[in-house]
């Protein structure tokens, strides 16, 4: 098993600029106690609430709550809200009923400021001196750390190994001009390059519009002075150069793109109906369902042919663990938090979602997390990686939803490139302005 030791990072914001950030682990199991002032008795016949927003973890999280039942004797009662849920919109609903969850997710940065009232300060459990560098900044408010990071991911293009070798493809594209001809020949051999999920609002307001944002020369900067008013969107090169990926994903890919949602567009890829689709590591497991076995890797998403900078894949963490302020069982779930990190069951929950742990002392292998975020791994160690920045935007999930609105009247040709760049800065300035 190997143990990760990284060296220097090169993070400002979740990862960009970076700093020494001790990223290795240690061998051995490392025991928190319970972190709750109580003891398993008293804890019997607890019920948490917890809401969950990661769909491609609800199997695997269900089973640990069980386990947890069986040590413990607290029921934790899983909620579900992913893919097609909105899950921000739900969260909301439950805060505005009265129902709130004792336990659920939130993001950094602008997600953090939006909550940071409903959450329980965390700075003083065991686990934060654990917690790997590049996971506390997002999570962290006047020096304070309100959340646990879930896992470590990254995403680019998911790509097929076995039809990339039919095609006659021993070069793996890292520039567009590379990407355009490995999508030439891929058709040339009767392969669909890609398979676009269009349809879903966060593959392209969260994940495709933060390309555009994370290749700027210094993307904290560059949100910052568009947020200001200082840079417009609509004279930025880098955006030019964005549209241009879009427009080959477009050309290369199915047809009516914005009909494909995530359930289809990853069952298409496993059954190898295209080379490549712009997911992460989370499709690992329903992967492993459909296709097990299945030889796939991660590619970076080019703009330009500038190949070192855009040799990179982006990573951060998708959400944080927090509990809320308000619950009348937060010893009961700050001991669930504990266990999840200190125990044999609970660190083995990272393995069984094929994710990165985000814990120092987690050891972990590649074969264990899977292809995905094995390539992940390797794009860390080598400090070639991308910051995610929609968690700084202004309105964040609004605002996001909006752009992904916008994004796709472009490519359903509705409207062209420069009513998309006048689009996406009305959207900046009316979010700003709040």
């Amino acid at each position: 098993m190997r143990m990760r030791g990284l060296g220097i990072w090169t993070v400002v914001l979740l990862l960009l600029a970076l700093s020494a950030c001790g990223f290795g682990r240690s061998e051995g199991q490392t025991h928190f106690g319970d972190g709750a002032g109580t003891d398993q008795e008293d804890r019997k016949g607890t019920v948490i609430k917890l809401y969950n927003f990661k769909v491609e973890m609800s199997e695997q999280l269900d089973a640990l709550v069980k386990q947890y039942a069986v040590e413990t004797g607290v029921n934790i009662e899983v909620e579900t809200c992913g893919g097609g849920c909105d899950y921000g919109a739900g969260l909301k609903t439950k805060f505005n009923s009265g129902d709130r969850p004792d336990i659920f997710f939130v993001a950094g940065y602008s997600d953090l400021d939006l909550f940071q009232e409903h959450l329980e300060d965390l700075t003083d459990q065991p686990w934060v001196d654990d917690m790997l560098e590049l996971t506390k900044p997002a999570i962290t408010k006047d020096g304070a750390i309100y959340g646990m990071p879930l896992v470590i991911e990254g995403w680019g293009f998911v790509y097929n190994k076995d039809l990339f070798k039919r095609a006659g493809i021993t070069k793996l594209p890292v520039t567009l001009t590379e990407l355009r001809d490995t999508a030439i020949k891929l058709k040339r051999a009767g392969i669909q390059p890609f398979e676009n999920g269009y349809a879903e609002r966060w593959v392209v307001g969260n994940h495709l519009v933060n390309v555009a944002f994370a290749l700027q020369p210094d993307p904290i900067a560059y949100v910052e002075d568009v947020r200001t008013g200082r840079e417009k969107l609509t004279a930025n090169p880098v955006l030019r150069n964005w549209t241009d990926l879009i427009d080959l994903t477009v050309e290369f890919g199915q047809p009516n793109p914005l009909q494909t949602d995530y359930t289809s567009q990853v069952t298409n890829f496993a059954e190898g109906k295209a080379a490549m689709m712009q997911q992460g590591v989370w499709v690992q497991g329903m992967m492993d369902k459909l296709n097990p076995g299945m030889d796939i890797g991660l590619l970076p998403m080019p703009i330009n042919d500038k190949r070192e900078a855009m040799d990179k894949l982006q990573v951060g963490v998708p959400n944080y663990w927090v509990i809320s302020r308000s619950s009348k069982v937060k010893r009961e779930s700050k001991a669930f938090l504990n266990w999840l990190v200190s125990s044999a069951e609970g660190r083995k929950f990272f393995a069984d979602v094929r994710f990165i742990p985000p814990f120092k002392s987690i050891p972990f292998s590649k074969e264990q997390i899977g292809p995905l975020a094995a390539d992940v791994e390797t794009y860390i160690e080598q400090n070639k990686i991308l910051p995610w920045m929609w968690q700084r935007y202004p309105g964040y999930e609004a605002n996001t939803y909006q752009m992904a609105v916008q994004v796709q009247a472009y490519i359903g040709k509705r409207i062209g490139r420069e009513q998309l760049f006048q689009d996406l800065q009305s959207t900046w300035d009316d979010y700003s302005a709040e």
